[in-house]
């Protein structure tokens, strides 16, 4: 693979998975949410597809969490897949073609029902289609992280490409929640605001023109280096240090996709414009994450983990009590909670990066010739698993039992629960990132 040579190449690089990212929040956080009327009250026309259930909610709640943890599960033969694969085009540019057609095939069905109303032939047809969905996400973005150190000259392109990533993600997520509860809220149905943000997953294309590979993968002592999958995973599964952050991880995520995949629920019960709330999450993101820097250069990982959950379940508790709140005052309310929120949502993002890239570098300096990619298959496992029950079961049981207005009073008691699980850590993980450590 031959680097990026100039780095407004490298920043367009960088750019690539945003759109692919876009369609991921509009699917988990919106598309799924639409086949039940549950836990909507206001626009419920056009929060749902046809005003009525279209799939039997138990048995979608269970097809929810089967496709998440088929997600994360598939992290990892996926991945080993992609190291291996070879073809006369690259593997790069070949793995991420055959996951990017199938994935935008999966999320144009998506937006068909089989019938009209609710059916257990809609219900398996629409897990069926998030399967497929989530399997071609997966190949196109994993081959696409993998492609940052080969496309990098040094150091500092791969900075440059990680913050410009980070940028990225903040203004996916601005777009997903705000400017499509915008949309929706002008009379615009979320199907039809779907087929709107699909252009966007064009940028997935750019590595196709940028990447520059050896076309008949010929590195053989690459190839014979090669670690073997059993090794590799049974190698990650030892790290106990990384397993007890794993399970710190699992229980934060609940919280965190819960609130991600059900705040559009939320804000239609309480009667508030997402748009101008939830900007108010995102915007302040490059600056909060500069703060965050700060404590843990000065702290630690540890301390820095458990400021952004205080932070994070302060906030939701406070938003929480919104329906207490005089009716002229909701809106300065909601927006200070949100700006609360800001000041751990981006730490969030970046701090699953952080670990694992740490433990990797652990394994590096022990001269293991195990492939430390591993870390980030078993991580996305994890993540996988919390993200479906926090979207399958608990946010179905809560649409459909009328629980939603509670949902940002029940992340802060799962936030709060990660932290009190984050005293466990050992020194290996919470002393990560302290300036005197390093």
């Amino acid at each position: 693979m031959k680097p990026l040579k100039k780095k407004s190449s490298v920043i367009l690089y960088a750019c690539s998975g945003l759109g692919v990212n876009m369609l991921n929040v509009i699917v988990g956080s919106y598309l799924c949410s639409a086949l039940l009327v549950g836990g909507f009250e206001k626009h419920v026309e056009n929060w749902t597809y046809l005003n009525k259930d279209l799939v039997v909610a138990g048995l979608w709640a269970v097809l929810i969490v089967v496709a998440k943890i088929m997600d994360g599960l598939i992290d990892l033969p996926l991945s080993h897949f992609v190291d291996n694969l070879q073809s006369k085009w690259g593997k790069r540019k070949t793995a991420i073609v055959m996951g990017f057609f199938p994935m935008i095939t999966a999320y144009c069905l998506f937006l068909i029902p089989i019938n009209t109303t609710a059916t257990y032939l809609n219900t398996i047809w629409f897990g069926f289609l998030l399967l497929v969905y989530y399997t071609s996400y997966t190949l196109t973005m994993i081959t696409y992280y993998a492609t940052f150190a080969e496309v990098s000259k040094g150091p500092e392109d791969i900075v440059l490409l990680s913050n410009t990533k980070s940028i990225c993600d903040v203004v996916y997520f601005s777009l997903g929640f705000a400017l499509v509860p915008a949309f929706v809220s002008m009379g615009l149905n979320i199907r039809i605001v779907a087929l709107m943000f699909l252009p966007l997953a064009l940028t997935m294309m750019i590595p196709i023109f940028l990447l520059k590979e050896n076309s008949e993968n010929a590195d053989k002592k690459a190839k014979a280096d090669r670690t073997k999958f059993k090794d590799s995973l049974m190698f990650t599964l030892k790290d106990k240090p990384y397993i007890l952050w794993l399970c710190t991880l699992f229980v934060m995520n609940i919280g965190l996709q819960l609130f991600l995949s059900g705040i559009n629920e939320y804000f239609s019960t309480s009667g508030l414009n997402m748009t101008f709330v939830m900007a108010s999450c995102f915007v302040p993101v490059p600056a909060t994450i500069i703060l965050y820097n700060k404590i843990l250069k000065k702290h630690g990982l540890g301390f820095a983990f458990r400021y952004i959950l205080i932070v994070f379940s302060v906030g939701m508790a406070l938003m929480g009590l919104i329906e207490f709140i005089p009716e002229n005052l909701m809106y300065p309310y909601a927006i200070g909670c949100s700006i609360i929120v800001s000041f751990s949502i981006g730490a969030f993002f970046s701090i699953t990066y952080t670990v694992p890239s740490a433990r990797a570098a652990t394994r590096k300096e022990l001269n293991s010739d195990t492939a430390s990619s591993m870390y980030y298959a078993i991580q996305g496992l994890f993540e996988g698993t919390s993200a479906g029950i926090a979207s399958g079961v608990i946010l179905v049981t809560f649409k459909q039992n009328g629980l939603v207005p509670i949902m940002t009073v029940c992340v802060a008691a799962v936030c709060m629960a990660a932290f009190c699980m984050s005293f466990m850590l050992p020194n290996a993980i919470s002393k990560i990132g302290k300036a005197d450590e390093l």
